[in-house]
């Protein structure tokens, strides 16, 4: 199995351990940034990001906007929006211990889409993982 993806999973997964606390501490007490701010500050910061790299490994922009699955990846931004609008509210609402597990259960809910629409096999050992998953949730989140 090819696993180039796994260093960029696990930095993806160092650095989006860091966003709800830091969330929570820019979002609540004495001079707390509203959240939709913060959405969009911290997104404005992706966009440049994202175009830098772009940029950096001269993989173009244009030429990608005609594709096809272009509709995909439009219906993938409208649910990161709604997702970070209400994750970061839910942060300055609520305590991080509580509310990353309950949004971490995207995870579960995207590799049972994963299964179900896409076709990607499915086994007894991806099926308790998946149990474990949603039980250490329930069991972090004290709800």
């Amino acid at each position: 199995m090819d696993a180039t993806y796994l260093p960029y999973a696990l930095l993806a997964m160092g650095a989006y351990a860091l966003v709800s606390p830091l969330m929570r501490v820019a979002t609540t007490g004495p001079n707390a940034v509203p959240s939709d701010v913060a959405v969009v500050v911290s997104n404005t910061l992706l966009v440049g990001m994202a175009l830098g790299v772009l940029w950096y490994t001269d993989q173009g922009f244009t030429t990608h906007l005609s594709s096809p699955k272009l509709l995909h990846v439009l219906a993938a931004g409208v649910f990161l929006g709604i997702g970070i609008l209400a994750l970061y509210r839910s942060l300055a609402l609520g305590p991080v211990s509580v509310v990353t597990p309950i949004f971490a259960m995207f995870l579960v809910f995207s590799s049972v889409i994963g299964f179900l629409v896409l076709g990607e096999s499915f086994t007894a050992r991806k099926a308790l993982g998946i149990v474990f998953a949603a039980l250490a949730v329930y069991l972090v989140s004290g709800a």
